[in-house]
């Protein structure tokens, strides 16, 4: 069992962290603005190519920023290498944001040279100049990993739009593998992460910031939305059940799971896997509540409008994987699922076909009522059967 105390004798940390410092949450209002332009993006090309492709970038920024969450907490934050190492990935991030709405077409030498070259950078630069003994060696294959990534991002700058997103989504498989399969490279094995203590407060907090950024970028989006139309009733109308949605997905995460990953980490006998499985939860959840958003968004333009299935699709879509993710996060902190969750994905899944004849703010009505019979169960199965805190057991140290 890996108590709270042993954070301190993370490898590469001098003093490792408890809680996210200012030049991380600086580094999370890129994400933001990333966010909105991933938002924008996938609002004006609603069907399944445009659902695909912002997929692809949406995976892309995350692995940037998760990667950072976790050199931050193998790192003491505060040593000038690694501030310095966060702004300069916080600037690159910045550009990849900027090339975002065109980064399949005429911006696309732009996202994949700056993306190439934050993730072999920073990893080279940790290898020089921040890490030592174990600690160099994991940058080392992670650095090595992200070269064999690099070639499909590159060769596909050089392709047409249809090779591009196949040759990107190689390259994000690539990255993926390496952190799922523990980075093995030839002639240094696997990096061994998983059976290593991690500062729990600090990865928690970590993705925790982030998910509030996505419920506060969805609101911030409606907002935008609404303020051209006055205060019209059936857009206000919108903006409420917007509201609401967002505020009841926010219940649903933070009751129980979300408060208590912490000490399941600390707990298991293999907490950076327990820590992986709750950052996949959290991507899962980010990518649902962004749907949710470009949900928002459609019925405030078009509450009463004549649906399409690309509409519905996106309105009860965006909380589904929400609850794809929390369900996940179940798992993660008590080794179990709630029942609500797949119930919850079940009824929206039997709702698209049933509603797509609806306008879109009476489907965003049934999927505000789906979730808030979740959120009310939430409540009454914790207070009549009180669960255990159980994370999973992980798995063995890789060698």
């Amino acid at each position: 069992m890996v108590m709270p105390g042993r954070a301190a004798e993370l490898p590469g940390s001098r003093q490792p962290p408890q809680r996210a410092g200012f030049v991380e949450l600086l580094f999370d209002v890129v994400l933001v603005f990333a966010l909105t332009r991933l938002s924008d993006r996938l609002y004006t090309e609603l069907n399944w190519r445009g659902f695909y492709s912002a997929l692809v970038l949406t995976l892309a920024v995350w692995w940037v920023w998760y990667r950072m969450a976790w050199t931050a907490n193998r790192y003491d934050p505060t040593r000038p290498m690694i501030q310095v190492m966060v702004l300069v990935t916080m600037f690159a991030a910045l550009l990849l944001a900027a090339a975002l709405p065109g980064a399949f077409q005429d911006r696309a030498a732009v996202f994949a040279t700056v993306y190439v070259a934050v993730e072999v950078l920073r990893h080279l630069w940790l290898v020089l100049f921040a890490g030592d003994g174990y600690a160099r060696l994991v940058s080392v294959r992670i650095l090595f990993w992200a070269c064999v990534s690099a070639v499909p991002w590159i060769v596909g700058i050089f392709t047409d739009q249809d090779t591009r997103v196949v040759l990107w989504s190689v390259a994000i498989l690539i990255d993926y593998a390496g952190g799922l399969l523990d980075f093995p490279t030839p002639g240094l094995g696997r990096a061994g992460l998983r059976g290593q203590p991690i500062a729990e407060e600090h990865l928690t907090d970590r993705y925790r910031q982030v998910l509030i950024i996505a419920f506060g970028e969805t609101i911030l989006t409606s907002g935008i939305q609404f303020s051209p139309y006055g205060f019209e009733r059936e857009r206000t109308a919108a903006l409420l059940v917007a509201f609401v949605t967002t505020v009841l997905l926010w219940q649903i995460y933070y009751y129980r799971a979300g408060e208590m990953l912490p000490a399941a980490i600390a707990s298991s006998r293999s907490p950076a896997y327990v820590g992986d499985l709750g950052a996949y939860a959290h991507l899962v959840m980010v990518i649902g509540v962004a749907v949710t958003g470009v949900g928002d968004k459609l019925i405030i333009a078009h509450p009463f409008d004549g649906n399409r299935v690309a509409w519905t699709v996106t309105i009860l879509g965006g909380p589904a994987l929400f609850l794809v993710g929390r369900a996940t996060l179940d798992y993660a902190a008590f080794s179990r699922v709630s029942w609500s969750r797949p119930i919850g994905i079940a009824v929206l899944a039997i709702l698209a076909p049933a509603t797509v004849a609806l306008p879109p703010l009476l489907v965003a009505v049934a999927a505000a009522l789906v979730v808030a019979g979740i959120a009310v169960s939430n409540v009454i199965s914790w207070r009549l059967f009180p669960r255990r805190m159980t994370p999973p057991p992980g798995l063995p140290p890789a060698g």
